[in-house]
C-alpha cells in the first residue's frame, strides 16, 4: 500500500514538473520511464534551471549514459545517494528508483521551502501557535524557534511541519503534530486552505462530515481554486497509518502557494496599524481579566480564559495575512517591527496565564501535567547533534532512561486521569470538562508516537556507536599481537 502511495503521488508531482520543461514531457509508468534517464534529466533541469549533457538514443550504453549523468549532477549538490546506482534504476527496481525520487522532492522541494522559513522562525515573536494552542509544546515552540539562527538547527521536516501546525493552530481542535494521522480527518488540509484563502471553507460544517469527505473536499478547493496539483486521494490518506512522505510532497505545495502570495505595500501598511490597535485592546483586555479573577476558583479561572481565547481566535482571523507576514527582519517598517513585539507581548502573557492555571490545578491532575509536559518536551527537542560519538553513546543512554522511566508511569497515570471526579463536595465542577478532554487526547498523541520516539532515540545510538566503531577501527591499523589478545581487546572495549 505504502510503495502504492508513493508511486502514484510522486509521479504526479514529477508530471506537475515536467510540464514546465521545453518540451513538456509526462511520466506514465515510473519505473519503466525513468529506465531511459532522458525524462530523469528533464525533472532534474526544470528543478535546478540548468541545462545538463545527455545522449540523445535509447540504447543501453546511452541510457546508463544518461543515468550516471543525472546522479553525478545530484551528488555535485551535495546529496547523498545512499544504495542507489546505476544498474538497480535500469532494472526499475521500486524501491530504489522511490527512494531516487524522494530524494529529489525532499532536496529541490522541501529543504528549498524550508530555507525560505529560517527568517521567520528566527522570530520568537511570530509563533502564533503559542497564543493558541493549549498544549505545553506551545509556549516551548517560542523558545526553540529563537535557537534557530542556522538554516539546519531544524530539519526541513520539522520547519514544513511547524509551518503546518501553526497554519491549522490558528483554528481551534486543528492539531498537526505528524505528517501521518493528523491528517486523516482532512481538517488539517481544509485549516491550511482557510488560513491561505479565508472564506473558501466552512470548518464547523467539516467536523460533522466523514474523513473522506474532508478530503475530497479540501483536495478539491486545492485544486480548482489555489491551483495545487492533486497528488493524493482521500483513500491514501484515510488510512490506519498513511504515507508520511506522500503527505509531506502535498503540504509543501501549500508552502509554495503561501509564498507566492501577492502582497500590496499600502495595504500592508494599513493593516498592520490595525493589527497594532488590536493587539493593543487585546494587552489591555488581558490585563484587566487577569486582575478580576484574581480571587476566583480555578473553575471560573479556566472559564474566563476560554471565553478569552475564544474572542482572541476569532478576532484574529481578520489579522492572518499581515501577522503571518514571511519578511525577514531587515525588511521590516518600523510600524512592522512594533507589531513583532506586541504580538510576541501578547502571546507571552497569554502563556505565562496558561502556566499559571496549569499549576493551580487540583491533586492529582497537577502531577499528571507536569508528566504529559516533561514527555512533550522530550519528544519535542531535536536529536543531540554531537560530533564526538563516545559523548553520544553516554547521552542517548541517559535520553533513553529518562524517556523509558517516564513511559513507565504511563498507564497509571492515565488510570487517575480517566477515574478523576469532576467535582467537589457541594457537586460543583473542579476542572473545565475542556481540560480533560485535552489531557486526555494528549496522552493519545504520546501513545502514537511513543514507538518512533524510542527509535529514534534508539537510532541514534546506534549511529554513536557505529561511528565510535569506525573511528576504533581507522585508528587500529597497527599490529596488536595474537588474535586471542586482539580478541581479548574488542571484547574488553
Amino acid at each position: 500500500q505504502r510503495e502504492f502511495t508513493q508511486k502514484k503521488t510522486f509521479t504526479s508531482w514529477i508530471n506537475s514538473i515536467l510540464a514546465k520543461h521545453t518540451p513538456p514531457s509526462v511520466i506514465s509508468d515510473l519505473y519503466t520511464d525513468i529506465q531511459q534517464g532522458h525524462l530523469l534529466l528533464d525533472l532534474l533541469e526544470v528543478l535546478s534551471g540548468q541545462h545538463l549533457p545527455r545522449e540523445k538514443g535509447f540504447n543501453t550504453f546511452q541510457c546508463r549514459s544518461n543515468i550516471e549523468n543525472a546522479l553525478t549532477f545530484l551528488k555535485s549538490r551535495s546529496l547523498k545517494l545512499i544504495n542507489i546506482h546505476v544498474a538497480d534504476i535500469i532494472e526499475g527496481k521500486p524501491s530504489i528508483v522511490l527512494g531516487l525520487i524522494w530524494t529529489i522532492i525532499f532536496h529541490f522541494h522541501i529543504e528549498e521551502l524550508a530555507r525560505t522559513l529560517a527568517c521567520t522562525y528566527n522570530q520568537p515573536s511570530l509563533d502564533c501557535s503559542s497564543a493558541v494552542d493549549s498544549s505545553p509544546k506551545a509556549s516551548r515552540s517560542a523558545k526553540k524557534s529563537a535557537k534557530i539562527k542556522e538554516r539546519w538547527k531544524m530539519s526541513a521536516t520539522k520547519a514544513l511541519l511547524l509551518w503546518a501546525k501553526e497554519q491549522c493552530s490558528l483554528h481551534s481542535s486543528v492539531n498537526v503534530t505528524d505528517f501521518k494521522s493528523s491528517w486523516r480527518s482532512g481538517l488539517a488540509f481544509l485549516a491550511i486552505i482557510q488560513t491561505l484563502r479565508p472564506g473558501l471553507v466552512d470548518l464547523e460544517k467539516a467536523k460533522a462530515r466523514s474523513n473522506k469527505e474532508n478530503l475530497k473536499e479540501a483536495f478539491r478547493i486545492a485544486e480548482l481554486e489555489l491551483n495545487i496539483p492533486r497528488l493524493l486521494e482521500p483513500e491514501d490518506v484515510d488510512i490506519m497509518n498513511p504515507d508520511e512522505k506522500s503527505i509531506m510532497t502535498y503540504v509543501a505545495q501549500f508552502l509554495q502557494y503561501s509564498k507566492n502570495l501577492p502582497e500590496s505595500e499600502e495595504d500592508m501598511q494599513e493593516k498592520v496599524r490595525e493589527a497594532l490597535g488590536w493587539l493593543a485592546a487585546q494587552e489591555k483586555k488581558l490585563s484587566k481579566l487577569l486582575i478580576d479573577t484574581e480571587n476566583e476558583t480555578y473553575y471560573q479561572k479556566c472559564k474566563e480564559m476560554m471565553s478569552f481565547m475564544e474572542r482572541f481566535n476569532q478576532e484574529k482571523n481578520a489579522f492572518l495575512p499581515v501577522l503571518l507576514s514571511k519578511r525577514s527582519e531587515a525588511e521590516l517598517s518600523e510600524c512592522q517591527k512594533q507589531m513583532r513585539e506586541e504580538w510576541d507581548k501578547v502571546n507571552s502573557q497569554i502563556n505565562e496565564w496558561k502556566a499559571k492555571l496549569d499549576q493551580m490545578l487540583p491533586s492529582p491532575l497537577h502531577s499528571i501535567e507536569a508528566w504529559l509536559q516533561e514527555v512533550e518536551r522530550l519528544q519535542a527537542e531535536d536529536l543531540p547533534d554531537l560530533q564526538d560519538p563516545f559523548k553520544a553513546m553516554f547521552v542517548f543512554r541517559e535520553i533513553i532512561v529518562i524517556f523509558k522511566g517516564l513511559m513507565d508511569c504511563f498507564d497509571s497515570h492515565l488510570d487517575t486521569l480517566q477515574s478523576f471526579k469532576n467535582e467537589d463536595e457541594s457537586n460543583v465542577p473542579l476542572v473545565l470538562p475542556e481540560k480533560l478532554e485535552e489531557m486526555k487526547r494528549r496522552f493519545s498523541n504520546i501513545r502514537s508516537t511513543n514507538c518512533s520516539t524510542f527509535l529514534e532515540y534508539h537510532y541514534g545510538l546506534c549511529s554513536a556507536i557505529a561511528n565510535e566503531v569506525m573511528l576504533k577501527l581507522n585508528i587500529w591499523d597497527m599490529k596488536y599481537g595474537s588474535k586471542e589478545s586482539v580478541e581479548s581487546l574488542l571484547e574488553n572495549w
